[in-house]
């Protein structure tokens, strides 16, 4: 029986069952499509990362002497259509069966459910063999539930595959050391060169010039500096652990203007597009924190892997229980447009001007910069989710929607309602200055909520609370800043809503 297998731009997964032996009867196919790149604006690195990695990959897999027919961007029997381009192969090469692994994305789903119906041959869907949880495993866990709580289910994985656990009690006596994750880094302790891999980019950039993709963002090139393969992530994952990891926990929320990446281990893209699995990633830390822990505490390691084993399989599994609903969720009835300073990072306000311009130089922003500093702001400004989701699904190399959808429209926008945070992640200038040295070098002050030097997040955070207090007074979780708003004199919560107004109108000019 000849056999075509499709892999998808995110399933780069080379320890799959599916290559464990070479068989002369299957046919691997891999395909660069305007489909992908074209459905939403994409970071012109984000584009060169997975063409680099795809091909990369297909290599690879020749190289172990499996088939693989693959079509780069510009060939020319390369429709731009997933459904187009497996009826042609299926066609000139006589399939009689055709294989997929399950795709991590809604949309893709659906429409490889439309494909094999159309076929008209026999198929079946593999799994990715990759995250440690099923599509649904989620939704049985909180089965009966009322409330979703990450927390719960990220105790419930420790439990499931031993993970920091002595017995059934949590290694150190508590299960999460989230306290201790929240230092303001001042300079020290010194932060090593990240690594960077030299990629050649060359012939895909021009490949991409010729395509005419448009893109977000910049490329300094030559080289493209993330990993690509395994052997590259492995490299990076022993970077990490060796030099990163004694200090992630503590400073995993910080930020500075002066470090793009501070202690994160720049493994997110090579992980979502399944380059490497979350648990090689998971024992690897377990065995540098057993080996060295005079030099590594429990809470560097916990704060990792809570965002590895708890936070990310916890959004995939939210993802899979509330779409398609979820992606048109605007429980807050936030309708404004997205600001223009968001495609070029020229803003006065400091905290925003570094995350945006690192944003578009880097195509990266560690998860307290696209929470508390973009994410805050558009939702202050009370920016229509669907805006908000396009430019963290196109800026970001990391961002696959399975991941993006609902840490953004979830935990960013609140416009699930509550179905993922408890409560808006929304803050004025006090907390950014808290966590960061942006305040220090801005030209607005953030101890001041009116007058032309006031801090904008300050007014725009108090306008917000009164915008929405019908909607959020009764939150348990928001109580306490609603008896702060209600101790402002009516002039005051005037004033400050005159200027909220006046920077929501012409963002531009702040």
């Amino acid at each position: 029986m000849k056999t075509l297998r499709l892999i998808l731009g995110d399933q780069l997964n080379e320890n799959h069952s599916w290559f464990s032996s070479v068989d002369d009867q299957i046919l691997y196919c891999i395909f660069e499509m305007r489909q992908e790149t074209d459905y939403v604006q994409h970071h012109i690195q984000k584009v060169i990362g997975f063409f680099a990695a795809m091909r990369a990959f297909g290599e690879r897999l020749k190289d172990k002497g499996h088939r693989v027919h693959y079509l780069k961007i510009n060939d020319a029997k390369n429709h731009q259509n997933l459904e187009k381009n497996i009826k042609l192969l299926v066609e000139q090469n006589n399939i009689e069966h055709f294989e997929y692994q399950a795709p991590d994305e809604y949309r893709l789903d659906e429409q490889m459910r439309t494909i094999c119906t159309a076929l008209k041959i026999s198929y079946k869907c593999h799994d990715s063999e990759h995250f440690l949880t099923t599509r649904d495993e989620l939704s049985s866990f909180f089965e009966g539930k009322k409330q979703l709580l990450m927390e719960r289910f990220y105790r419930y994985m420790r439990k499931k595959h031993h993970i920091l656990m002595v017995g059934e009690q949590p290694e150190g006596g508590i299960w999460n050391y989230d306290h201790n994750n929240r230092k303001k880094w001042k300079g020290s302790p010194g932060i090593p060169l990240y690594k960077a891999f030299k990629n050649e980019t060359k012939t895909i950039c021009d490949d991409i010039a010729k395509s005419k993709i448009k893109t977000i963002g910049h490329f300094k090139g030559p080289f493209f500096e993330y990993p690509i393969n395994l052997k590259q992530a492995q490299h990076q994952l022993s970077y990490f652990c060796k030099n990163l990891l004694p200090y992630f926990g503590d400073y995993q929320d910080a930020l500075h203007s002066d470090e793009v990446y501070l202690f994160h281990s720049r493994l997110s893209f090579a992980m979502n597009l399944k380059i490497i699995s979350p648990k090689e990633i998971i024992y690897a830390v377990l065995s540098e924190y057993k080996k060295n822990k005079e030099a590594i505490t429990i809470a560097q390691v916990e704060g990792f892997i809570r965002q590895v084993i708890g936070w990310r399989e916890y959004m995939r599994g939210m993802y899979w229980k509330e779409m398609p609903v979820y992606k048109g969720l605007n429980e807050l009835e936030n309708h404004e447009k997205i600001p223009d300073f968001f495609w070029t990072g020229k803003t006065k306000m400091n905290c925003l001007e570094k995350t945006i311009k690192n944003s578009l130089d880097h195509a990266y922003a560690h998860h307290i910069q696209r929470l508390m500093i973009t994410g805050n702001y558009l939702l202050l400004t009370q920016t229509h989710p669907d805006a908000v989701d396009d430019w963290y699904l196109g800026i970001y190399i990391d961002a696959l929607q399975w991941v993006q959808l609902p840490n953004t429209r979830g935990m960013s926008q609140y416009a699930d309602g509550g179905k993922i945070a408890t409560k808006p992640y929304v803050s004025s200038g006090s907390y950014i200055n808290k966590m960061s040295n942006y305040c220090s070098s801005c030209q607005y002050n953030v101890k001041e909520r009116l007058g032309p030097n006031a801090c904008p997040f300050n007014s725009l955070y108090w306008n917000f609370l009164d915008d929405k207090k019908q909607k959020l007074a009764k939150n348990q979780r928001m109580r306490m800043m609603y008896s702060v708003l209600n101790k402002f004199s009516s002039e005051e919560v005037h004033q400050m809503k005159l200027r909220a107004s006046e920077i929501m109108s012409n963002p531009e000019n702040y």
